[in-house]
């Protein structure tokens, strides 16, 4: 099937963002993805929601000390995790979280994360996107994670239109082969934590410039 001109575009394009997230640190996630563990890539994912990396890093690993497996974590109270995972964004609520789902993970599926977007959906506090992410940062499977740097970048650059993280996700692996998706997130994450920023992006030094729409920037530093 050929390439239309305008994928070879949004291609070129994030060969280039590529180049230049290289330079930043990899998501906190990422990081925990090296362990080739999908409990640690599922967990750190749950505690990286709405905190900032460096406190999730530092949340991740003191709570991998004292657990790394489901088994481990359900030897812990809810009040042991919520102590040693503090101070992360709603660290009470994942603490129940992480219980739950480890719970369930034992109950369900023989200790064991699932592999499957059906069953990782079925789990408490796990949505598409952790989902997503889990498949392909810890099994390898090709899936295309869409957080709130993805859906904007993607959207601001004008590679797609979309409203929803659902269409984005659709539009995204319409553009980019298999081999790509894992490494989407990673990518766009380090970007736009970086540079693409939410507000007054850094356009005078993104090296995309050229190829990008800037839709909804209303100012640029």
């Amino acid at each position: 099937m050929p390439v239309s001109d305008k994928n070879i575009k949004v291609l070129k394009a994030f060969s280039l963002i590529k180049r230049q997230a290289g330079k930043f640190k990899v998501p906190s996630v990422t990081l925990f993805s090296l362990s080739n563990n999908p409990y640690k890539v599922l967990i750190s994912c749950i505690l990286s929601l709405r905190t900032k990396d460096k406190t999730t890093i530092e949340a991740s690993n003191r709570l991998f000390k004292v657990a790394v497996t489901p088994r481990d974590m359900v030897g812990l109270s809810v009040r042991d995790i919520e102590k040693i995972i503090y101070p992360v964004g709603f660290y009470r609520n994942k603490s129940k979280v992480i219980s739950v789902l480890s719970l369930k993970i034992i109950n369900d599926f023989k200790g064991q994360v699932p592999g499957n977007i059906d069953d990782l959906l079925s789990l408490r506090g796990v949505g598409r996107k952790t989902a997503n992410l889990v498949l392909g940062l810890g099994f390898k499977i090709p899936a295309i994670c869409v957080d709130t740097h993805v859906h904007r970048i993607s959207n601001r650059l004008g590679w797609i239109k979309t409203n929803f993280p659902e269409e984005t996700e659709k539009e995204l692996g319409r553009i980019f082969p298999k081999r790509m998706w894992i490494g989407l997130n990673t990518t766009l994450v380090a970007f736009g934590q970086n540079l693409c920023v939410p507000v007054s992006p850094f356009c005078r030094i993104c090296s995309v410039g050229k190829f990008c729409r800037k839709n909804g920037v209303m100012k640029t530093r």
